[in-house]
């Protein structure tokens, strides 16, 4: 008695063949081929319908699995033993597929769970829209890295500990009140003002002490910051030249809200 079918269309021969190993139940490793291709045979003998382009496809397996069907029935002799199954390749072609068509129903399954979420589009106020940086830091620090920084700084650390008496060393220490940082951007910023250009160990050497080092140098990161002045550098370890960005009769005190002293 023959079996009957009613499927529906599928995408390809490929997915025709995974629908029958499915339906009979069998090993995709050991495909039964003289069933599956009479089963195959009956579907393509009723698409007679169908577009020329779509039944060549399933055509050209017909004639794969027709081709295995024989070399399978074929007698085996000594020396083919060893032959390859003549199924390997199909297998591995619908292994392939299989795992194309389950990663499309995840991809498929994923969006229809995304049609239930809904998301709120920012909403920002128009005078922060259009705000833009009064200074570029990249372009404003183009050449300047820490690394280079530090090392100028560690140099001004050396000669101030070679200007230190070993004798005086050793007296008692006099302790400082906190020096204030607003108060040295500020000095450092009347300085710029006067020199307008200027060497940045020459600024440091100005300096009484380490603590007041340390605070200089983070008075001229807050006004690069602040786009104040600009830092300069010809040449790897090279001094650094500090020039003042404000035009002269134009000079506007900094906002030093939020510093704190050190």
């Amino acid at each position: 008695m023959a079996i009957s079918y009613k499927l529906e269309k599928f995408e390809g021969p490929l997915d025709l063949l995974l629908h029958l190993i499915d339906k009979n139940k069998v090993d995709i490793y050991d495909i039964p081929i003289v069933e599956i291709t009479r089963q195959y045979l009956e579907y393509v003998n009723q698409m007679e319908r169908e577009d020329l382009n779509v039944v060549s496809d399933f055509l050209v397996m017909a004639a794969t699995l027709l081709d295995i069907k024989s070399r399978m029935l074929l007698p085996k002799t000594t020396d083919e033993e060893g032959e390859e199954d003549p199924r390997a390749e199909l297998v591995a072609r619908l292994l392939e597929y299989k795992r194309y068509k389950m990663m499309a129903q995840q991809l498929l399954d994923m969006e229809e769970d995304a049609e239930g979420a809904f998301f709120k589009m920012p909403t920002v106020p128009k005078e922060v829209a259009k705000y833009e940086s009064p200074v570029d830091l990249n372009e404003l620090l183009d050449g300047l890295t820490l690394a280079k920084l530090q090392r100028i700084f560690e140099s001004v650390i050396r000669r101030q500990q070679d200007k230190v008496d070993p004798i005086r060393s050793n007296f008692g220490i006099i302790k400082k009140e906190p020096v204030s940082l607003e108060h040295k951007i500020l000095d450092v910023l009347q300085f710029a003002r006067r020199q307008r250009r200027f060497s940045f160990r020459q600024m440091l050497v100005r300096q009484g002490d380490k603590l007041e080092i340390v605070v200089t140098f983070l008075a001229v990161l807050e006004l690069m910051k602040i786009g104040k002045i600009a830092l300069t550098q010809e040449h790897t370890f090279d001094d650094m030249d500090i020039e003042i960005l404000e035009e002269e009769g134009e000079e506007t005190e900094p906002d030093l809200e939020g510093v704190e002293d050190v």
